[in-house]
C-alpha cells in the first residue's frame, strides 16, 4: 500500500512539473509574440511619423511657389493634422482604433497623391533640386510604410496563431492575451480602377 501511494505521488508530482514547465514556456512563448507584435506596431509608428515629419518640409516647399492652390496645401495640411491627432498605443489596438488610424492616414495618403498631381503644373518647383530630394524621400518611405505594415501583419498573424491553438488557447484565456487585429486593404482597395483613354 505505502509502495503503490508513493509512486502515485511520484507520478502526481511529475505530472505536476510537466505542466508547470509546458505551463512557463507557453506562457513565455505568447509573451515573446506579444513582443513581437509590439514592436512591429512601433516600426509602423516610426514610418508614418516619417512621412508625417516629411510632410511638413514638402507643404513648405510648395509653400514658395507663386499662385500654388491653396486648396490643395489646406487639406494636406488639415489631412496631416487628423492623422497625427490619431496616436494609437500598443494598448490601444482595437479593430476600432485601428480603423480610424488607417483612415486618417489614408486621407492623408490621399491628399499627397493630390498635390503630386496638382504639382505636375508647376515645372518650376518640379525641377527644383528640394522639391525633388523631398519627393524621392517620400516614395522611399511609402515603401518603408508598406514594409512595416506588413511585418506587422505578419507578427499579429503569428501571435493569433499561437493565441488560438490548442492547447496554448486555454493557457491564453487564463492569462488575458486575445487575438490582435492587423491592418487591413483600404476601402474599395478591391476594385480595378477604370482606365480610360
Amino acid at each position: 500500500m505505502k509502495g503503490t501511494r508513493n509512486i502515485t505521488l511520484l507520478v502526481i508530482l511529475g505530472l505536476v512539473l510537466i505542466l508547470g514547465v509546458w505551463g512557463c514556456g507557453g506562457y513565455n512563448g505568447l509573451v515573446k509574440q506579444d513582443e513581437k507584435v509590439k514592436n512591429a506596431w512601433n516600426n509602423v509608428s516610426t514610418e508614418y511619423q516619417k512621412r508625417s515629419d516629411l510632410v511638413g518640409q514638402l507643404v513648405n516647399t510648395v509653400k514658395g511657389a507663386a499662385n500654388f492652390e491653396q486648396t490643395t496645401l489646406t487639406n494636406l495640411v488639415e489631412a496631416r493634422a487628423k492623422a497625427t491627432s490619431i496616436n494609437l498605443k500598443v494598448d490601444d489596438l482595437t479593430p476600432e482604433n485601428i480603423a480610424k488610424f488607417q483612415a486618417a492616414q489614408s486621407q492623408l495618403s490621399g491628399s499627397l497623391s493630390r498635390l503630386l498631381a496638382v504639382v505636375e503644373n508647376y515645372p518650376d518647383l518640379k525641377a527644383t533640386q528640394n522639391f525633388l530630394q523631398l519627393q524621392g524621400q517620400l516614395e522611399g518611405i511609402e515603401n518603408d510604410i508598406r514594409n512595416s505594415r506588413k511585418g506587422f501583419n505578419d507578427a499579429v498573424n503569428t501571435y493569433n496563431v499561437k493565441v488560438r491553438s490548442f492547447p496554448m488557447n486555454m493557457l491564453s484565456g487564463m492569462f488575458g492575451f486575445k487575438k490582435k487585429e492587423g491592418f487591413k486593404a483600404d476601402e474599395g482597395a478591391e476594385k480595378a480602377p477604370k482606365v480610360e483613354f
